[in-house]
């Protein structure tokens, strides 16, 4: 029985593996160059429950304790305006507004980054001289999941991150990885879209889902060689459990 699963399992193996291609962009041309123009990459806009690092800057030092540190003199006294700190930065509330530092509730969600900095510098204006706004993603991440080496969570401190990165995060595929049918699970200002990607394929380099946004899921599916190797394995397990039972079963009657 043994020697009979052992050589069934090697022939799925062995056929499954003469017939699936392994290699990313197998149909890239063989040439020693390749010129293509790049895809405007669509940046990322500011959702609900991002956490956004804003920092103030200007010719001011006074002006920069204030809008930077939550620090604002009133009375002769000094107060605390926020009781959020640095390191924790700005929540997009269910609203899609941040609340900044001395001015209040400000609109930001559906902005990109650059939106966001310009319209944060139009209202300083009235305020500052000259202000200098800088704003960067603090939960900027996407998760990698099903046949990969490494299936985690993954920070993406750069904010720019593409399909083929994130396979790096967790550690490339493992051999039993559906590389022609890759899955993306987007979700933007409420809505969930899904898309699919062949990584044999250079026409990945068009998708809309090449360059990943934040809190993306990346899944791949396991190829049909790795489901027949777990049902295998639970026949398997069934069987011994099932010998075992009668032996014990016999065992007893015996003695």
């Amino acid at each position: 029985m043994i020697l009979r699963t052992v050589a069934i399992f090697s022939l799925i193996m062995l056929g499954a593996c003469s017939q699936r291609n392994l290699v990313y962009l197998s149909d890239l041309k063989e040439q020693n160059n390749s010129l293509d123009s790049l895809i405007d990459r669509k940046d990322p806009v500011i959702q609900v429950d991002d956490r956004l690092g804003i920092t103030v800057n200007s010719l001011s030092p006074e002006h920069n304790a204030v809008f930077s540190n939550g620090l604002v003199q009133t009375g002769g006294q000094t107060i605390n305006a926020t009781a959020s700190t640095m390191s924790e930065g700005y929540v997009v509330d269910k609203n899609g507004a941040v609340n900044f530092l001395v001015l209040g509730k400000i609109q930001l969600a559906g902005l990109t980054k650059e939106e966001a900095t310009n319209k944060l510098t139009g209202i300083l204006k009235d305020y500052i001289k000259e202000p200098v706004v800088s704003i960067r993603y603090l939960n900027f991440k996407v998760t990698v999941l099903g046949e990969v080496n490494n299936p985690s969570t993954f920070a993406v401190p750069t904010e720019k991150v593409n399909i083929m990165e994130a396979l790096g995060y967790a550690g490339d595929m493992t051999i039993f990885g559906k590389r022609e049918n890759v899955l993306v699970i987007r979700e933007v200002d409420g809505v969930r879209s899904v898309g699919r990607m062949n990584l044999n394929s250079k026409d990945i380099f068009d998708s809309p889902y090449y360059y990943l946004q934040q809190n993306d899921i990346v899944y791949v599916e396991p190829v049909k060689a790795k489901a027949a190797q777990s049902n295998m394995t639970r026949t398997n397990v069934s069987f011994i459990l099932s010998v075992v039972s009668v032996l014990a079963l016999v065992g007893s009657r015996i003695l």
